[in-house]
């Protein structure tokens, strides 16, 4: 339907207000929204995961890349790990031979990493131009991604009845931070899960901090003494690793897989590189900052 509308709005664009047709003209190479610039012209990508001893992990974040390589072909697209896995992001930052790169965390909430760890590694590049993206939530995105694990799990797939949302409930396990902000982007993708699923979805943290307190079985309790019968847990997590099988452990009912190498999540990191090819450079954030 879009590329119809595309098509007919090109061809409407010939014809001038008195309903004579203009002359075709080639559009220039970046005039189009959608236009990607030459391959070659393209700043690299880099996944930047946390790193897990879980292999599954790393074989969970090749397949995203590969996922993502083939949502946009020709782009550039490495692997850099905060720690734990190799390659390391130091390592792949230090293996780049020049230009530009977009970091893009494959987190789901701002916190140390985000803030402090992923951009100080960049500034350590001197020879690279590079941009750091935003963590990948919260966004509507991750709760379609969320809700088609769920729904692999045995989550019902068509909307519930008003009696079956008395007794269905989610807790939606994630990893925990100290950062307050790390917190409300929890309580935020819970929101949107929330209301595409129709239920109460409750925040839970596998490794609780004073900002992320409620624990993934206190969560389970609260919502089993509201008479919630059908509760799951859904996985906050890109990848499979420690917490995410702490987390399914303790689920009652069913327990999703973590958001892996879902399409969606491709779509996500790509529209977060998009974003961050317009913000301003690490170094010029740096010496903003130092002001």
């Amino acid at each position: 339907m879009d590329r119809i509308a595309s098509q007919l709005g090109s061809r409407l664009s010939l014809v001038s207000p008195d309903g004579n047709r203009r002359p075709a003209t080639r559009p220039t190479p970046h005039t189009h929204p959608h236009t990607h610039p030459h391959p070659h012209t393209r700043p690299t990508l880099i996944l930047v995961p946390h790193g897990s001893r879980d292999p599954r992990a790393l074989a969970t974040v090749t397949a995203l890349a590969e996922r993502i390589r083939e949502q946009r072909p020709g782009l550039p697209v490495r692997l850099g790990h905060i720690e734990l896995n190799e390659p390391l992001l130091t390592d792949t930052l230090a293996a780049q031979p020049g230009g530009s790169a977009v970091l893009v965390p494959l987190l789901l909430s701002p916190g140390q990493h985000v803030k402090h760890d992923i951009p100080a590694a960049a500034a350590d590049a001197p020879h690279l131009d590079t941009r750091v993206a935003a963590p990948l939530g919260p966004h509507p995105l991750l709760a379609e991604a969320l809700h088609t694990r769920l729904v692999e799990a045995g989550w019902p797939a068509r909307p519930l009845g008003a009696t079956a949302r008395r007794h269905h409930a989610v807790a939606l396990a994630a990893a925990g931070s100290r950062d307050p902000e790390s917190a409300a982007g929890t309580e935020a993708a819970a929101a949107l899960l929330a209301d595409r699923l129709g239920v109460p979805v409750v925040p839970a943290y596998a490794a609780p901090t004073a900002a992320c307190a409620r624990t993934v079985p206190e969560a389970l309790q609260t919502l089993a003494d509201e008479g919630r019968t059908r509760v799951a847990v859904a996985a906050y997590f890109t990848a499979p690793g420690r917490f995410a099988t702490q987390s399914a452990a303790a689920a009652p009912w069913i327990a999703a897989a973590p958001l892996g190498a879902h399409p969606t999540l491709a779509r996500l990191v790509l529209h977060r590189y998009d974003q961050a090819r317009t913000s301003p450079p690490v170094a010029e954030q740096r010496r903003l900052t130092a002001v």
